[in-house]
């Protein structure tokens, strides 16, 4: 179901979101469906996990929005390049001059130890270039294509899902660690020099949520137990959470907020 915490005044204009299927990116496509919003979504799917994809494409068009999706490697330059044409194609064609949002929420990574184990276990120089590429590099390569398109600027808002990694080592994080902080400082320079096109670049630092590229990680039920007493609340963060979050980021009203991470943890950070 949608989540039911939209805003009052509601949203309207377009949505890309890259890693729409699941966890954060699904979620905030249903809040900003819900809002008033139409979502182009982008995803990685195989056979086994289709169904998913195409039930939340059911759901926001049943909230009678317009939506599409691609299946296809957000990480691959030429696919990149043709869902920027459709997509700018759609938007025009829907009467709107930019995104209104473009969120970055892709969880594809090597989770292997730096130094420990065997040269089969141990992480390959491949696999920390693919990582960050796809968690973090990707950022820059997708905005530019966009602003090329004329699809960023006055009131277009960029996020990008980090993660307390990116200050925080954790066991097999450390290629994942390493694209968290590089996606940071790709906010901050983004930020910086798209101010003066009205656009705003910032990054969604979440809390402990129980989706499914957390519980790829190794000992993530410890990771969510130890958030459980961490958080003030006394809970999760849920997905939800942040998309309310990222819906009210969406408003006009937040257009002086830019170059930063903000938390959406409910205070799990404030025990250490």
């Amino acid at each position: 179901m949608p989540n039911e915490n939209v805003l009052a005044d509601g949203l309207s204009g377009w949505a890309l979101i890259l890693g729409v299927s699941s966890g954060f990116g699904a979620a905030t496509a249903r809040t900003v469906a819900a809002a008033g919003m139409d979502v182009l979504g982008v995803h990685l799917d195989r056979r086994s996990t289709l169904p998913a994809a195409q039930a939340l494409r059911d759901e926001i068009e049943a909230l009678g929005r317009h939506v599409e999706f691609f299946n296809v490697n957000a990480a691959d330059p030429l696919k990149r390049s043709q869902v920027v044409n459709h997509v700018k194609n759609r938007v025009v064609d829907g009467g709107s001059r930019h995104l209104r949002l473009f969120m970055h929420s892709l969880a594809f990574g090597t989770l292997k130890p730096f130094t420990k184990g065997s040269s089969s276990t141990r992480i390959e120089q491949r696999q920390i270039e693919m990582t960050l590429d796809v968690m973090a590099n990707s950022l820059v390569y997708w905005t530019q294509e966009l602003c090329e398109a004329g699809l960023i600027g006055d009131g277009s808002r960029v996020l990008a899902m980090t993660s307390e990694g990116s200050r925080r080592a954790l066991p097999e994080y450390g290629a994942v660690s390493a694209a968290k902080a590089a996606l940071e400082s790709h906010v901050r320079q983004l930020a910086l020099e798209l101010a003066p096109s009205g656009a705003t670049v910032n990054a969604i630092l979440a809390g402990v949520a129980d989706t499914p590229a957390l519980r790829k990680m190794p000992g993530h039920e410890a990771i969510m137990e130890r958030a459980r007493k961490r958080n003030p609340h006394g809970r999760l963060t849920r997905p939800e959470d942040v998309a309310s979050a990222i819906a009210a980021l969406t408003q006009s009203a937040c257009g002086w907020i830019t170059g930063t991470t903000i938390r959406v943890d409910g205070g799990e950070h404030l025990s250490g």
